[in-house]
């Protein structure tokens, strides 16, 4: 990020220090990394504007700050929300260090399963959950941020906290290598276009979720159960490369996930998150949006510190 500004030295770096922070909270909030460093620049134009001299806490004046910054993006884009085409899926995050997996609660919020249970929350419940249960902050701190009362907050947090816990499918960590190797059987059976091989990986109610924004052509409904995915499966897989005589597929992680992503020489078409829970694969998150393509091979840090 260019840091320029009439923010001094100091200003700039406890905004840098702390930015892998407030960019992960950002990007709790709203399912975007775009939209993410958007509102870390205007933060930062803020920031550079305070006294510090009246700042105690930097962290928590930031994340403040952050959190107010992201809720009013919420709010201006929930038009352009009602008008998407299709379903709309978080912007798949590349992570620039894997063992952010290591941190188990860091792992599970940014998974695409936890952003889009999120998804069902109110900002303002979205924003007290996420700077609580994921980050720490106290209900002072976030009665700040959200501009409600501490009481107001303890029950909004009460109330997010048993929707998503209702909600949550998985505990505990997510053994990456195992993941890995599920799908890369998948991706063997389907290169094959071996049909029993893809209905023994896949969960009875796996879906396949497609993310185009009317912008790319897609699928624009939930594809559900392991015999209607498996046969879109391998049709895409048999029919790509004729309309791609130059595809290349290449595997990555992303949000703590396996991640296939498809390329038609330099260009990359698409992409879609592997999510597998014991054994089976439950849910297949692609994203076709060129808008959300455009910049999801730059690696991220993240930070609950």
């Amino acid at each position: 990020m260019t840091t320029t500004g009439p923010a001094d030295g100091d200003h700039a770096a406890r905004f840098t220090h702390l930015r892998p922070l407030l960019f992960t909270i950002a990007y709790e909030i709203l399912g975007s990394a775009t939209e993410s460093d958007d509102v870390l620049q205007d933060s930062y134009l803020r920031w550079a504007d305070v006294d510090l001299a009246t700042v105690r806490d930097s962290k928590a004046f930031l994340a403040q700050l952050v959190t107010r910054e992201a809720l009013n993006a919420v709010r201006t884009r929930t038009r352009r929300r009602e008008d998407y085409v299709g379903p709309w899926l978080p912007e798949p995050l590349l992570l620039d260090d894997r063992d952010a997996s290591a941190d188990i609660v860091l792992a599970e919020s940014v998974s695409m399963a936890m952003l889009i249970l999120l998804e069902t929350l109110t900002p303002d419940e979205r924003a007290v959950f996420v700077l609580h249960e994921v980050f720490g902050f106290d209900y002072d701190e976030i009665a700040s941020a959200v501009t409600k009362s501490v009481a107001m907050v303890r029950q909004m947090a009460h109330r997010a906290r048993e929707h998503v816990h209702a909600r949550r499918k998985r505990f505990g960590p997510v053994d990456t290598a195992w993941t890995a190797q599920i799908t890369e059987r998948f991706l063997a059976a389907a290169h094959t276009g071996d049909v029993d091989g893809l209905l023994g990986l896949l969960a009875p109610h796996v879906t396949w979720t497609a993310d185009s924004g009317g912008k790319a052509k897609a699928i624009r409904r939930p594809v559900v159960g392991a015999k209607r995915v498996a046969a879109l499966i391998a049709s895409f897989f048999r029919v790509a490369p004729q309309v791609f005589p130059d595809l290349r597929v290449e595997t990555a992680v992303y949000n703590n996930a396996p991640a296939v992503l498809a390329y038609s020489g330099d260009r990359l078409q698409g992409m879609f998150l592997v999510e597998v829970v014991e054994d089976k694969i439950t849910n297949f998150y692609a994203v076709v949006n060129p808008d959300k393509l455009a910049g999801i091979t730059i690696p991220r840090k993240l930070s609950r510190q």
